[in-house]
């Protein structure tokens, strides 16, 4: 079970054998500790002592985060005992032609998926500049079995992911003032909705990565860098497309969120993006229902694979903003919604066919997690990331 706190001013405190999230003499949520796997706090939210003791002792992933969930840190809770396990990580860094071939089955992956959303865009919604960015992105994929170097690959991906974003408004029924990744600030609502999701996939990766008794900081796709959880990044770039994006597109298209949720930050609000509040509403539609926001033509069961025998920080983009434009955050009511159908996307099942049977999301990403094991410690040749297909 995970749990969010989002409450501004409140406070977490032990009572007896429960915890419990208190403001005034308000109590707004109750913890049964031995059944939480991870707490998220959002923003002006404080722990008494032994509270942060319980979490501690109970090895809850506690993750901080500000108001509008820009990731800030954890608890440290206590490392792996698999040393040679660590030390197989470490040692494969210097192993140039492992990292090369294994980077290389994530950035494939991407880029499949990628190209494939964009050809579902296409398909429903008739914008053919979507089918021309998608055979751009399957040119560069035909080149990445020339990228002789980390380097040139992190580029290719770049390069994909500019095409990809640049197309990728086109599969919303409505204009949002999207048109390229901006992570620092969000200066529109769909990117202030990536940045939140890619945070939340951040931190469910990285609880499966502990789970598996790995390291999150030796990686081979995202550069490893003092306090950066590059295995993390490595590993989330499959579900990027899969869970984020097109929950995003779910969201808007699905009118799950609309400009009311969102606010302009410092400057007077135009009337498209005002502050009111809309409360949670039990009747809003279900985004597992059509998974790809409108833009779904075929069964949901069939929409993800596995690539047979094939093997840049938390959505972490770098791309920042220069226009001048000021930053967009969703309204506390527009947080909560997305937070609640991103837990129920995690919730989806799907074909998984490693194992061959239906699983959820949630699952898929500790399998994904275990299976990198297996390649690390020898037991796997190659890595297979997930595919939207």
């Amino acid at each position: 079970m995970r749990i969010y706190i989002t409450t501004q001013g409140a406070k977490i405190v032990k009572e007896g054998d429960i915890l419990k999230v208190k403001k005034e003499n308000n109590t707004y949520k109750t913890i049964f500790f031995h059944k939480v796997e991870q707490v998220l706090i959002f923003g002006n939210i404080s722990l008494t002592a032994p509270a942060l003791h319980v979490l501690l002792k109970n090895n809850v992933d506690t993750v901080f985060l500000t108001r509008n969930g820009r990731y800030l840190g954890r608890l440290a809770l206590p490392e792996s005992k698999n040393v040679f396990l660590r030390k197989k990580q470490f040692l494969l860094l210097e192993d140039k032609d492992f990292a090369l071939r294994i980077a290389k089955q994530i950035v494939k992956a991407k880029m499949l998926s990628m190209a494939t959303l964009l050809m579902r865009i296409k398909r429903t919604k008739k914008q053919i500049i979507c089918h021309n960015k998608a055979k751009e992105i399957k040119d560069l994929i035909q080149r990445l079995d020339h990228a002789a170097t980390l380097d040139s690959l992190r580029g290719y991906e770049g390069r994909a992911s500019s095409i990809y974003f640049s197309a990728l408004k086109y599969g919303f029924i409505q204009d949002f003032g999207f048109s390229r990744r901006v992570r620092r600030p969000p200066t529109d609502p769909v990117n202030a909705v990536l940045s939140l999701l890619y945070t939340m996939l951040f931190n469910r990766v990285y609880s499966a990565i502990r789970s598996a008794n790995l390291d999150p900081y030796p990686a081979f796709l995202h550069v490893p860098d003092y306090g950066r959880h590059a295995l993390v990044m490595d590993l989330m770039e499959e579900f990027r497309v899969i869970i984020a994006d097109t929950l995003t597109l779910s969201l808007f298209n699905l009118k799950i969120l609309q400009d009311k949720d969102f606010e302009i930050q410092n400057v007077p609000k135009p009337q498209s993006l005002h502050t009111e509040k809309s409360p949670l509403s039990t009747n809003q539609p279900d985004v597992t229902q059509d998974p790809l926001g409108l833009i779904s033509d075929t069964n949901s069961n069939d929409l993800f694979d596995t690539p047979p025998q094939r093997m840049t920080e938390a959505g972490l983009d770098t791309a920042q903003d220069n226009s001048g434009k000021r930053p967009v955050k969703l309204t506390s009511q527009a947080f909560k919604r997305v937070i609640e159908n991103f837990e129920r996307k995690l919730t989806t099942k799907f074909f998984y066919e490693p194992l061959q049977q239906q699983i959820t999301y949630e699952d898929a990403l500790y399998a994904q997690a275990r299976q990198y094991r297996k390649v690390i410690e020898g037991e796997a040749a190659l890595y297979e990331p997930l595919l939207l297909k």
